[in-house]
């Protein structure tokens, strides 16, 4: 499956607009407090394990993403969006959601 955040795939032709398809990935309350917290004590530094979680989020919401369009028939996402949000009644969570368009190509 091809994912590109641009909105056609240079060289091919996409023979099918199927529609939009999305993914999402929240992180919860305790993760994302030490996550704000890590942020305050880390000076000039990174954190590698919140990045890490991160970036599992992520790649939760792309994968999610990427079987929708696979299920609907399609062989590619297009203008895929990348989203983080707080929820929660004090921001207490973490969503990372992915949109894009399922298309077919050749």
């Amino acid at each position: 499956m091809l994912v590109t955040t641009t909105p056609n795939i240079e060289g091919k032709k996409i023979t099918k607009y199927i529609g939009l398809v999305n993914g999402e990935a929240i992180i919860g309350a305790n993760f994302f407090k030490d996550f704000l917290a890590g942020i305050r004590d880390v000076v000039g530094g990174r954190s590698g394990s919140y990045e890490q979680g991160l970036r599992e989020a992520k790649s939760i919401a792309i994968r999610e993403m990427m079987d929708q369009a696979q299920r609907l028939g399609a062989n590619a996402v297009i203008g895929v969006d990348i989203d983080l949000e707080t929820i929660g009644g004090n921001s207490s969570m973490l969503m990372v959601s992915a949109n894009g368009t399922a298309v077919c190509f050749e």
